[in-house]
């Protein structure tokens, strides 16, 4: 007959609750990065745009500008440039504006974007109805695509007492290289130059 260790239950206690602290932690670890991004999506913070699926029924006569920003991270061999600079809108009218990238490699390359604009503040009032940065970009060698972005600025943006100011709405966009290679496509669409992706 063995003798029970004293604090044999207590040590047990303690290791179960390590390990459920441990779990919880690599749990939250996952999560956070979702968490951030629904929080930023919902709340505009850090710049952070809106998603939509269409614009208001009825525009404002007070107008807006929107400037446009291309930035390429140094892992990713494109040029990517804002087809305009800018463009001066109605409050709540749809608007289309197109970014043109070109793949200066000899291989598919694929790519994808991260957005916000500023100033910060905006970004709860503007908002996408259709993007590139939704999916990942795979150019093939020496390839250019045209990219369009459709938005809109939110007519409530006149009723923030923040925004009063705020002439100017910059949209920037980064492009980054995906580390995955590329799926491979047909030669006919390596022979194209010039494409307009959705």
């Amino acid at each position: 007959m063995s003798v029970p260790m004293p604090g044999g239950r207590s040590n047990l206690r303690l290791a179960v609750m390590a390990g459920s602290v441990a779990v919880g932690m690599v749990g939250m670890a996952y999560a956070a990065v979702p968490l951030y991004q629904i929080f930023c999506q919902v709340t505009g913070f850090g710049g952070t745009t809106q998603r939509a699926d269409a614009s208001p029924e009825k525009p404002l006569d007070q107008k807006i500008t929107v400037a446009f920003d291309a930035n390429v991270n140094s892992s990713l061999s494109w040029e990517f440039v804002p087809v305009q600079h800018s463009q001066t809108i109605r409050i709540g009218e749809q608007n289309l504006a197109f970014y043109k990238a070109t793949n200066t490699t000899s291989r598919p390359v694929t790519g994808t974007a991260t957005f916000n604009v500023t100033p910060a503040g905006a970004g709860v009032y503007f908002s996408k109805i259709e993007c590139f940065c939704f999916t990942e970009q795979t150019l093939q060698p020496g390839q250019s695509v045209d990219m369009p972005v459709s938005y809109f600025v939110d007519p409530d943006i006149v009723d923030d007492p923040d925004m009063k100011s705020v002439k100017t709405i910059t949209l920037s966009y980064t492009f980054y290289a995906v580390d995955e290679e590329p799926v491979k496509t047909s030669s006919s669409s390596r022979s194209q130059t010039d494409n307009t992706v959705n």
